[in-house]
């Protein structure tokens, strides 16, 4: 009873550089105080931004190891925040990559906040501005004056700023390398280190803005012009200025012809890809065959190309084939020139293609077995809108190629058992909303009077026509009409295909396809 019981401290000490004791709670003790802040800088960059928000308020080291190990910074400004984005850069002094999304209806950033960021973030590489109306031409001016020695890459999209103010940027940022444009107005400045250029639906004469760039050689290796202006001028200018271009994009520019196009193969020999959607303004001349031959002939280190609307021949085919060995990706979209005869020589002469893209163009089964027959090194072919493909070609080009990666969406394939066999009681009726029914055609009457809601609630109606006059064919199309006073489907906007069954002289629909 004299002796005295003897239980575990919770209590440890702890020493100062003075010589003080510290006594320290077992219960409350912060075992992270034990690890370096590079550990715990490591630890915050597995986590999640939720996460790492929540954990930054824990406590004034944890607040300052995730200020400092912070790299990228996305800011979403709905309202005004001039005032407060210097202390928010000031605390988050290490990002090089910073986004700045304002809304294009209220004040956000204005100039004196956004010509600050370079003295803030000394180590910014890029930045990206969308919806930024507020800042001006002085703004782009007053943050370029302070010439930002890792800004490498520039976006912008639906800002307020021109001309003059971009013109300051890629005069005073020496490392700026990438430059993208989207929404905004004319570029017209004098390019020494950029590496790619990529506009998107901005307005101006772009043709004059690529002139200016003819005076000296520029290092652009890659050129993306979609939506603009621009005709074979500005390609004629590409030509002579970008000796190096390796990636060429042209997305409906206005004028732009095979004589444009022939100036760029003959002069940029190290293209590697080229993707052209071609478009021509009240039926005038476009990029096609002739400009496709020069691109064949000239740039053999070829590998990818992308043609929308460009009429092929066989010869333009087998010039590419026999010059460009290294094509691995062909894509052929909207080309009526494109038929079986073409699928063969494709199969035949392209050993080298790997992936392969047929869209809208009229093939049949034929130019699919060819297909299944060569390409010997293809891994993916991907078929779309092809009415001409049958269930039973895709069907032999699957157990032919096994490893092959097919995607087809070919609309309405066709079923050949429907051609072969006599025509059954019940037949398929593709039906098309929003046309007006086909004078030829007799008039339905509708009982009852119920239509298609949506696409989720389906309500079956009856037509009826004399048995002598219903509609024959497999492939018929039944054109409801959508005027009043005449039978109609209520059916949502835009082109659903239903399914119909003719049975007896009525016709039923059933569940959309």
């Amino acid at each position: 009873m004299g002796q005295g019981t003897s239980s575990c401290s919770n209590e440890i000490c702890k020493h100062t550089a003075e010589g003080h004791s510290i006594v320290i709670s077992k219960k409350h003790e912060d075992f992270t105080s034990f690890l370096p802040d590079e550990c715990l800088a490591k630890v915050f960059g597995s986590l999640g931004s939720h996460d790492r928000n929540s954990c930054s308020l824990v406590c004034k080291r944890w607040r300052a190891v995730d200020s400092e190990s912070r790299y990228r910074l996305v800011l979403l400004a709905p309202c005004e925040m001039s005032q407060s984005l210097p202390a928010l850069l000031s605390r988050f002094s290490s990002v090089s990559v910073l986004s700045l999304k304002c809304s294009r209806k209220l004040l956000s950033i204005n100039d004196f906040a956004f010509s600050h960021i370079p003295v803030l973030l000394v180590s910014l590489k890029k930045l990206k501005l969308k919806g930024c109306i507020d800042i001006s031409d002085d703004g782009l001016q007053a943050f370029s004056l302070h010439r930002p020695p890792f800004l490498s890459k520039l976006s912008f999209a639906s800002c307020g700023f021109g001309v003059r103010g971009l013109n300051s940027l890629i005069t005073n940022c020496p490392s700026l390398q990438h430059l993208t444009l989207k929404r905004l107005r004319k570029l017209d400045a004098h390019i020494t280190t950029l590496k790619t250029l990529i506009v998107c639906r901005s307005s101006g004469n772009w043709d004059k803005v690529l002139q200016s760039l003819q005076a000296s050689i520029t290092s652009v290796s890659e050129i993306q012009m979609e939506n603009v202006q621009m005709g074979d001028a500005g390609l004629i200018a590409i030509s002579s200025s970008c000796p190096y271009l390796q990636v060429l994009q042209l997305s409906r520019t206005t004028d732009c012809t095979d004589d444009g196009l022939s100036a760029v193969a003959n002069s940029c020999k190290n293209l590697r890809k080229v993707h052209i959607d071609a478009w021509s303004r009240f039926g005038g001349r476009t990029i096609g065959d002739e400009g496709l031959l020069t691109i064949a002939n000239h740039c053999s280190r070829l590998q990818e190309l992308v043609l929308m609307g460009v009429h092929l021949s066989v010869s333009s085919l087998t010039v590419l084939a026999s010059n460009c060995r290294e094509l691995e990706r062909l894509a052929i979209c909207n080309a009526d020139s494109v038929g079986d005869p073409e699928m063969a020589l494709i199969a035949e002469k392209f050993s080298a293609l790997k992936k392969l893209c047929i869209k809208n163009c009229p093939i049949s089964e034929p130019g699919i077995e060819a297909i299944g027959s060569g390409c010997p090194n293809l891994v993916k072919l991907k078929v779309k809108r092809c009415r001409g493909i049958s269930q039973e070609s895709i069907k032999k080009l699957k157990m032919q190629r096994s490893w092959l990666v097919v995607s087809i969406d070919a609309g309405p394939i066709i079923d050949h058992r429907w051609i072969s066999s006599p025509q059954p009681k019940a037949r398929l009726i593709r039906t098309v909303h929003n046309l007006k029914a086909s004078k030829s055609l007799p008039r339905a009457r509708s009982r009852p009077k119920t239509g298609f809601q949506s696409d989720s609630s389906i309500r079956p109606t009856q037509l009826f026509w004399p048995n002598e006059q219903i509609p024959s064919g497999p492939n018929f199309i039944f054109r409801l009409s959508s005027e009043p006073g005449r039978s109609s489907a209520h059916l949502p906007c835009g082109t659903i295909r239903m399914r119909a069954r003719v049975e007896s002289g009525a016709v039923t629909h059933g569940a959309a396809i």
